[in-house]
């Protein structure tokens, strides 16, 4: 008559000694083997406690249809210039030259956030002109702004780049274009007006709040905060001690590396 196996349970063997025995102080140290030597491992790796915390997402970027355009005509300073503030154009007198001007915002994932601007711009030049470089500053908005041009200001000053430059470098919030991609084409026709074309987008931004001796703090994580990021380190590690001394504690115990008295739980078998 064939047999097979219809169910299986592991047995369990309980390894019993007394206090001042050798068994005793090998458990003792495998305990401290196995959970203190993960701490230091997680906080002598770095990062053991968090210092800094960082999070993206995309903000809600809008062109304020704000330009101001100076272009140099010649190296010995002469410049066209425009700007969307009525009172610089009264400043700029013959200096001013009207361009056309395309702006579009396009929103390529239908969430409601513009993700690209495309900026077109057409500087009318006289036949005997050309560019030499070009100064192009367009100012947009997030959901919390404030503007570093004073358009109602009647001073020649406030439009300065330099000021507004600084300005901006002066607010506690920044954004950079990052990796510019310049390309500048030769060959305009005569009487063909200069032509500026400008993709710029809007990528998910990223926050830093820092903790430092140096510059100081604007942000400090909580404790549950800490103590999370903390426990996952600690335990991504001990999984591999336990693992380890598992088998070790397995092997003393049940080939009796160690005396001890095996008693085996469950209900005895009546026949």
């Amino acid at each position: 008559m064939a047999f097979y196996e219809v169910y299986s349970h592991p047995a369990l063997v309980r390894y019993r000694t007394g206090v001042c025995t050798k068994a005793t102080l090998f458990l003792l140290v495998v305990l401290g083997l196995t959970y203190i030597p993960p701490l230091l491992v997680a906080y002598r790796s770095q990062g053991f406690w968090i210092k800094r915390s960082t999070y993206e997402e995309q903000p809600l970027v809008r062109f304020q249809y704000e330009t101001l355009l100076v272009a140099a005509t010649s190296v010995r300073g002469d410049y066209v210039a425009w700007s969307s503030f009525s009172l610089l154009n009264n400043m700029l007198g013959a200096n001013l030259r009207i361009p056309a001007v395309s702006v579009r915002e396009v929103d390529q994932n239908q969430d409601g956030k513009p993700d690209l601007l495309i900026f077109q711009l057409q500087l009318p030049l006289k036949p005997d002109e050309q560019i030499y470089s070009v100064q192009l500053l367009l100012t947009f908005s997030y959901q919390l702004f404030v503007s570093v041009i004073d358009g109602s200001s009647p001073f020649a000053s406030s439009y300065d780049l330099d000021n507004i430059i600084r300005s901006y470098q002066d607010r506690n919030l920044t954004t950079v274009l990052s990796c510019p991609m310049p390309v500048w084409t030769v060959g305009r026709a005569a009487g063909s007006p200069f032509e500026l074309n400008a993709e710029i987008r809007y990528p998910l931004e990223q926050s830093f709040f820092i903790i430092s001796a140096l510059t100081g703090f604007t942000y400090r994580p909580g404790f549950w905060e800490t103590i999370k990021f903390a426990w996952i380190q600690y335990v991504s590690v001990l999984l591999v001690f336990l693992w380890v001394f598992q088998r070790i504690q397995r092997f003393v115990f049940q080939n009796q590396v160690l005396t001890t008295v095996p008693v085996p739980v469950g209900k005895p078998h009546l026949s």
